[in-house]
């Protein structure tokens, strides 16, 4: 299994705060927000993870992750993208680097409380997508269950109501998902929608929804930025964070305080 992160775009809800940075470099209580999709893909037991990042902040990544997690047995490499095309257009990126595995990719504004390790160390073949009840699902890809609580439609930013859950996200995907994203036709935006590739799965009755329980935070606008790093401090999810993770940040602290005391 592979891993992917898009922390990519402009962020344009968040200036000025993303006019100097990525917005998934601004910090949720103790760390930056890239280190809560990273310890999603970690506690999972990826070790091999592909960040896909836009060009105007690809410093400020490797400067902060370039080599923080060498002694950890957990690789990171680095991809820029110059236009995004939609959130599936990674797969297409990252073709190379997912290679023969399959992958699960995670937004890196998104910051869940509970914990995904064993559905993605259990993931065999087909799709598996996560859906979570909102106030405001027409903002988003939208999944419309039966009675017996299985998908049976996926749709992006309805303009009617069809249902509260929406998908989240977080995506595993066998590796069939790089050559289904190849067929995908842009949408009217431009782009290459998840939700098409998530219907491709579920055409083929190879697509599991699961449901979000705990608390899940897409950190895009000021308001959910404040509500997740203090969500964070209350519930103490600093605590959950994969050992390794918490080391390597440690380490990065204590280097860069020796650094300083050099320079003075």
């Amino acid at each position: 299994m592979k891993g992917i992160i898009l922390a990519g775009g402009t962020a344009t809800r968040l200036f000025p705060l993303t006019a100097t940075t990525s917005k998934q470099l601004l910090p949720i209580y103790d760390r930056q927000m890239i280190f809560y999709p990273l310890n999603v893909l970690v506690k999972g037991g990826i070790k091999d993870i592909l960040i896909i990042i836009a060009p105007e902040h690809s410093g400020h990544f490797v400067n902060l992750l370039g080599s923080i997690f060498d002694k950890h047995d957990i690789h990171l490499e680095f991809k820029i993208q110059k236009i995004p095309r939609g959130l599936a257009d990674a797969f297409i990126v990252g073709e190379n680097f997912i290679g023969n595995d399959n992958v699960t990719m995670i937004l890196g504004d998104n910051i869940f409380e509970d914990d995904f390790s064993e559905d993605i160390k259990n993931f065999k073949s087909g799709a598996k997508v996560f859906a979570v009840k909102v106030p405001d699902p027409e903002r988003l890809g939208v999944v419309v269950f039966n009675k017996q609580m299985q998908a049976i439609k996926i749709v992006e930013k309805p303009k009617e109501w069809i249902s509260d859950y929406a998908v989240a996200g977080l995506y595993i995907y066998d590796n069939r998902v790089i050559k289904a994203a190849k067929t995908m036709k842009p949408s009217g935006r431009g782009e290459i929608e998840i939700t098409d590739l998530n219907s491709w799965y579920l055409e083929r009755g190879e697509l599991e929804v699961g449901l979000v329980k705990g608390k899940w935070l897409d950190a895009g606008t000021f308001d959910s930025l404040l509500e997740a790093g203090n969500y964070v401090k209350e519930k103490k999810l600093y605590e959950n964070f994969h050992p390794a993770i918490n080391e390597a940040i440690k380490e990065f602290n204590e280097e860069l305080k020796m650094l300083t005391k050099k320079k003075l």
